[in-house]
């Protein structure tokens, strides 16, 4: 195995169970295994994490304990937003070596079923996707990882090498949804995907641009961000309909052809069915109840597409040039830093709406 010889650290991670403890414990790969480039598979290598992103998802793993059918029923390892360096490869592997900066692609697919066949791999039916329950996440000193899903990034920062997975997110919805120069657009929230929704839609020059969120902080952040974005902020006890004329009227009297929904929220995708032209699309990014009320007489009266997103395929290296030709700048959404000994204080960051945290960010210090 080639691998480096200085690290010291031995392996944390980021834990939560069944009863909604979050905690830092020992966690594999360990130190010796690490050091002695032990452990790999065919095509592994083995890296150390720098930083990682926590995503919604993983706060609503610690809280609710599930995401629909996925559910925490044992000791579950966190995160998926990561970029870090290579320390040890399998001898398998020619493409990475020590030192190598990477971006970590957090799934593992079986390659042989029919969405793997045809490039649409998220739809993987045996996927292994990393912090989803049963599979341990990210948030951790060490990992071993299939080299193919490890992604060159240079001399790009390691934060922006993390969020290059929820720029991919953004990047599956503009595809699939097919937003267009000059496209009226409504972006539905204003957290981590909504935001890097608008920086895509900013750059692909649609037109009007309405984004809405129940956070004036989040909007004003958002205005911030992109200065011609409109918006608006949605009160509670507002009807659908009447959100609707509020974002209409936001665009300057223009309904959107395309409505990106980012929170998963019932009343917010009733919203957008509400306000985009006859013949639009509203595109679901967001997650959310299993179940939902929608107002299906107004998609078919107007022939409305709905449309839904599962995670992505195919976007790192899109993402990676985007990032560093500088089209896309993801390094004002990180507003909080973390070291990993501090993951459950950043958690709570994370979690609680007063602290103003957009993307929460845990560091590690690798020795390299």
């Amino acid at each position: 195995m080639s691998t480096t010889t200085t690290i010291s650290k031995s392996n944390v991670g980021v834990y939560t169970n069944p009863a909604h403890d979050l905690w830092i414990a020992e966690s594999k790969p360990t130190l010796e295994e690490v050091k002695k480039g032990e452990g790999l598979k065919e095509g592994e290598v083995t890296i150390g994490i720098k930083s990682t992103g926590i995503c919604g998802s993983d706060v609503h793993f610690w809280h609710a304990g599930r995401i629909g059918p996925m559910v925490v029923e044992d000791l579950h390892i966190l995160g998926h937003e990561s970029a870090g360096v290579i320390l040890a490869v399998h001898p398998s592997v020619t493409h990475l070596k020590p030192g190598d900066r990477v971006a970590v692609e957090p799934n593992v697919i079986c390659g042989q079923c029919e969405p793997c066949l045809t490039g649409r791999y998220n739809g993987c039916e045996k996927v292994e996707f990393l912090s989803t329950p049963p599979f341990h996440g990210l948030l951790r000193r060490y990992v071993n990882h299939p080299a193919i899903w490890c992604h060159k990034i240079g001399d790009m920062s390691f934060e922006d090498g993390s969020m290059l997975e929820p720029l991919s997110v953004a990047l599956a919805g503009m595809e699939r949804s097919g937003v267009k120069l000059g496209d009226p657009v409504l972006i539905c929230g204003a957290g981590p995907i909504g935001l890097v929704t608008l920086l895509c839609c900013n750059a692909a020059g649609a037109e009007p641009i309405v984004i809405t969120d129940i956070d004036e902080g989040r909007l004003k952040f958002a205005k911030e961000l992109v200065p011609r974005a409109r918006l608006y902020k949605v009160e509670r006890g507002v009807t659908p309909e009447q959100a609707a004329e509020h974002i209409i009227a936001a665009g300057g009297g223009v309904k959107p052809t395309v409505a990106l929904e980012c929170t998963g929220v019932e009343s917010s995708i009733s919203s957008a069915i509400w306000s985009v032209k006859f013949g639009g699309k509203v595109f679901v990014i967001g997650v959310g109840k299993s179940e939902m009320n929608m107002p299906f007489m107004r998609l078919s009266t107007q022939e409305i597409d709905l449309q839904f997103q599962y995670r992505y395929c195919n976007t790192w290296p899109r993402a990676i040039r985007l990032v560093e030709s500088g089209v896309i700048d993801l390094k004002r959404l990180v507003t909080h830093r973390f070291d990993i000994e501090d993951a459950v204080k950043a958690f709570g960051t994370a979690a609680d709406p007063k602290t103003g945290a957009i993307k929460v960010q845990i560091q590690s210090e690798v020795d390299i």
